[in-house]
């Protein structure tokens, strides 16, 4: 029988999502949770774990086979839980909340996956520019009721963000120097709490049923993170069957397939699958930021998160080892 090990230690309620629709999630052995900061490869992972479970390329849905479950701008939380307790393969589950607002059982896997902040963020600009009016509008509903409930009078609509993405760079480079220790926000957006999002999963890097992995090592060595991911999950891939399944696990080919894997987010998005998975490239960042802008970025880094965690964020694996094994 499954044993928590740990409840979660904070709520975290935003526009998009709400911690404590955890509560009703009744876990079983061996499920998985993918969990992660926004725009730092969770539908990957998703895919890759999807692949790994059902030891088969074929294409899926597995945006319905693995709901995100703190979401409240999708399904209803009856109808993700009626999904999951249906399914009767290995479950894995899609996350976007910092590991203390996640409940911790014992034969439960969490994957995090991290990755460098600046391609993060870019990548959230081309997601937040390519919301339909209508989604935006939900998201806009749900932020007014939650601030009305916490009795905070709205100032007005946002200001719209800037479309030159150096300036989008230094506009959130400006709010993290503002607010280096502000709390985790769980989204929709990059906010000042990336750095902490990512402290509360490092500091629990030790758990043997949390594994890390990160973003630049899936770009450079993808079937080695696969068979990572395959061992830390206990499972039995055939030595023969691992090519097609890193092939079809290869952003392109995702991006190829993407509105047979995601036939809803044309709800959400003007281009549907083809906006949602945008480049699939680390480094972008480079294009846009002068030598004096990271200095900037990396003085921010240090003041916000140990050298060990910062230096596995900018490179993973194979910059920084692993982080098991970081002395911190």
């Amino acid at each position: 029988m499954v044993q928590l090990v740990r409840e979660a230690a904070r709520v975290i309620r935003s526009p998009v999502a709400d911690s404590r629709r955890w509560n009703s999630f009744e876990p079983r052995d061996g499920d998985i949770i993918i969990a992660t900061f926004a725009k730092c490869g969770t539908t990957w992972t998703q895919r890759i774990v999807d692949l790994l479970v059902f030891q088969s390329p074929d294409v899926r849905q597995f945006g319905e086979i693995s709901p995100w479950l703190d979401s409240t701008i999708f399904n209803s939380l009856e109808d993700d839980l009626a999904t999951l307790k249906a399914q009767t393969h290995r479950r894995y589950i899609k996350s976007h909340l910092p590991f203390d607002a996640l409940p911790v059982w014992d034969t439960v896997k969490y994957i995090h996956v991290g990755r460098d902040g600046r391609d993060a963020r870019l990548s959230w600009q081309n997601h937040e520019q390519g919301f339909n009016p209508e989604f935006v509008a939900r998201i806009g509903a749900q932020a007014m009721a939650l601030m009305a409930e916490k009795g905070v009078k709205p100032s007005g609509p946002p200001p719209r963000p800037p479309e030159d993405p150096r300036e989008y760079l230094l506009q959130w480079f400006a709010e993290l120097e503002a607010a280096t220790d502000a709390p985790v926000g769980g989204g929709p957006n990059l906010g000042p709490g990336f750095f902490d999002f990512e402290a509360t999963y490092w500091r629990e890097r030790h758990r043997p049923n949390l594994l890390l992995v990160h973003y630049n090592d899936l770009k450079e060595n993808l079937e080695g993170e696969m068979w990572r991911i395959c061992d830390f999950l206990g499972i039995a891939a055939p030595k023969a069957l691992m090519p097609s399944l890193v092939e079809a696990a290869r952003f392109e080919t995702m991006k190829r397939d993407g509105d047979a894997l995601f036939p809803k987010l044309k709800q959400a998005f003007d281009r549907g699958a083809d906006r949602f998975l945008n480049k699939g490239r680390s480094g972008r960042w480079r294009q846009f930021l002068n030598d004096d802008d990271v200095a900037r970025y990396e003085a921010i880094a240090r003041r916000a998160a140990t050298p060990g965690l910062a230096h596995w964020l900018e490179g993973g694996r194979l910059l920084a080892g692993d982080p098991v094994s970081s002395p911190e």
